[in-house]
C-alpha cells in the first residue's frame, strides 16, 4: 500500500541518497519549486547525498548550466546524470553507427561536439542526412513545441526499411513546459517501434543510467536509495526494477488524476490509478517539499 506523505523530512532519515527527477518535481522547465529546492538542502545538511536523475539527452554540464540560469541552488545537489550521459557513452561505441541521422535541435548539439575524454580516440560520429545515415540518434523533435510523432511517419518509415536502429537519448514521452505539453525523444523512439523499427534507451527505466549512478556514488545498498519522480512509467517504474525505494510526486504530469487540490492527492484516485498502471511506490506527496 502507497503511503501518503506531507514532506520529504518524514522518510529521509531512512536513506543514504536520493535519485531525484527534475522536470515535475524539482522544477516545470521554467523556474523551480522553491518548496522542492528547500526540502533538499534540508536532506543534504542532514548528510544525505542528491543525484538530480534526469532524462534530458543533453550531457550534464549542460543541464547544470540550465539549473543555474534557472536559479537552482548548488547546495540543493551533489552531482546531476543525465540520460545524455549514458547514451552519449552508446554512441561513441558506435551502437547505431558512425554515420548517423539526428533528430533533434541544435540545444542538443552538445550531444555530438562536447566529447567526453574517455572517447576523445574514439572514430569520429558524424551528422549526415536520413538518406546517407547507418542508423539515427533521436534527442527530441526538430520543433518540440509543435510537432507529434505522426509528422514523422514517413522519414520514419523509410528508416526502418533501411533497417536503421534508433538511439534514443531520452525516454521521456512527453513533459511540461510551463504550462505548455510537449513530445520528447521517447514518443518518437516508441512511434518508431510501432512502424516496425528497433529503438534502444538509455535514460529512466532503463538499468545504464542507474549502474552510472550508483558507480559514481560508490553504492552497492540499493536498499538506502530513495527514488523520487513525476513520471510512472520512467521514476517510478525504473525504480521497482532496480530494487530501490520511490517516492511518486502526484503533482506532476498525472496531477489533474488525483482530484482538484494539486497538494492533496485524493487517496482512492490514487491506489486506483496506480492499480490501474501496475505500479506501487512506497511513497507519494503531492509536491516534492
Amino acid at each position: 500500500m502507497t503511503r501518503i506523505i506531507e514532506s520529504l523530512s518524514q522518510i529521509g532519515t531512512q536513506y543514504d541518497a536520493l535519485f531525484c527527477d527534475l522536470w515535475g518535481c524539482l522544477h516545470n522547465g521554467k523556474r523551480p519549486y522553491q518548496a522542492a529546492v528547500a526540502a533538499l538542502q534540508d536532506y543534504r545538511r542532514g548528510g544525505g547525498r542528491v543525484v538530480l536523475m534526469t532524462n534530458a539527452p543533453r550531457p550534464n554540464q549542460y543541464v547544470i548550466a540550465q539549473l543555474d540560469r534557472m536559479g537552482v541552488p548548488r547546495d540543493a545537489w551533489d552531482m546531476v546524470i543525465s540520460s545524455g550521459d549514458a547514451a552519449q557513452d552508446a554512441m561513441f561505441e558506435g551502437a547505431v553507427g558512425r554515420k548517423v541521422w539526428h533528430i533533434g535541435t541544435e540545444k542538443d548539439d552538445g550531444f555530438f561536439n562536447d566529447i567526453p575524454a574517455e572517447w576523445a580516440d574514439a572514430p569520429a560520429v558524424v551528422r549526415v542526412s536520413l538518406e546517407e545515415a547507418e542508423g539515427i540518434v533521436c534527442t527530441g523533435p526538430f520543433d518540440e513545441v509543435n510537432e507529434a510523432p505522426e509528422d514523422y511517419r514517413a522519414r520514419l518509415m523509410l528508416a526502418r526499411q533501411r533497417g536503421l536502429k534508433m538511439l534514443c537519448a531520452n525516454p521521456d514521452v512527453v513533459v511540461d513546459m510551463g504550462e505548455t505539453r510537449i513530445y520528447c525523444a521517447g514518443a518518437l523512439a516508441e512511434f518508431y517501434e510501432d512502424l516496425g523499427g528497433v529503438s534502444f534507451y538509455f535514460g529512466k527505466p532503463h538499468p545504464p543510467i542507474y549502474e552510472r549512478a550508483r558507480r559514481l556514488l560508490s553504492l552497492t545498498d540499493s536498499s538506502r536509495v530513495l527514488a523520487i519522480g513525476d513520471g510512472i512509467n520512467t521514476d517510478i517504474r525504473g525504480a521497482q526494477q532496480e530494487g530501490i525505494d520511490a517516492l511518486f510526486v502526484t503533482g506532476g504530469l498525472a496531477a489533474a488524476a488525483f482530484g482538484d487540490d494539486v497538494e492533496n492527492p485524493d487517496p482512492e484516485l490514487l491506489r486506483e490509478w496506480l492499480a490501474h498502471h501496475q505500479q506501487q511506490p512506497q511513497y507519494a506527496i503531492g509536491r516534492l517539499r
